[in-house]
């Protein structure tokens, strides 16, 4: 797929953090397995009663900005989700060739940013386990903007902050909304990551140009 990239025509680097960057198999266990089993505990259920319990409440805002609030959910589940995610960060894993790739984007002065939907304080809990920050030229978080990455608003937020010219730059994510809506917005170049969680086989999201790691976009 690296030969559909055409890095000459490419100056602006748009990543997404959670099943792009770092393995979104922490997220996955987090939310599915392990916050279930203390709202069990709290509520004197079995780890399945809390996940059917949970899981429709959880469903009911996927693709909100609720859904990566983790204000909210400490408000709506009365659990302290900031200190739980602690719990677990050894999971935390960089996705492989990730530091190759940005260390050949930083090196043809690209300018790169990440670009994400999860919360500050999970960003911050990320980058502290993965020392990933420098890489960057800005993390923006959609809470910033009060959107989502799934809704065009944010597109013109960030272009607004940014000033990128949308027909030089490149965007990578493993969410088929989110891609959709980049899509829309006119984003040059858009790759779908096919393999997000390390725990899952791969599986094309049609439309785009699809990668399992960074080593099929390594600059040449």
């Amino acid at each position: 797929m690296a030969q559909k990239i055409d890095w000459d025509n490419i100056d602006t680097v748009l990543l997404d953090m959670d099943g792009t960057l770092l393995d979104l198999n922490y997220d996955l266990h987090f939310w599915m397995e392990y916050m279930p089993l203390i709202f069990a505990k709290k509520h004197d259920l079995t780890h399945n009663e809390a996940k059917d319990k949970l899981f429709p409440i959880l469903r009911a805002e996927e693709g909100k900005l609720h859904w990566y609030c983790l204000d909210y959910w400490q408000e709506k589940l009365q659990l302290d989700i900031a200190t739980l995610k602690q719990d677990v960060a050894h999971l935390i894993q960089i996705h492989p060739f990730v530091l190759e790739f940005l260390e050949q984007a930083k090196a043809h002065k690209k300018r790169i940013y990440l670009v994400t939907n999860a919360h500050r304080k999970t960003l911050q809990l990320k980058m502290r386990v993965t020392n990933l920050e420098s890489y960057f030229d800005g993390m923006i978080v959609s809470h910033d903007y009060k959107v989502a990455k799934e809704k065009q608003e944010f597109w013109h937020k960030l272009e607004a902050e940014l000033k990128f010219d949308k027909a030089k730059s490149i965007f990578f994510d493993d969410s088929l909304a989110v891609l959709k809506s980049a899509q829309q917005y006119g984003i040059g170049t858009i790759v779908a990551m096919s393999k997000p969680s390390s725990k899952m086989d791969a599986k094309e999201i049609e439309g785009f140009i699809n990668i399992e790691t960074f080593e099929h976009a390594l600059i040449k």
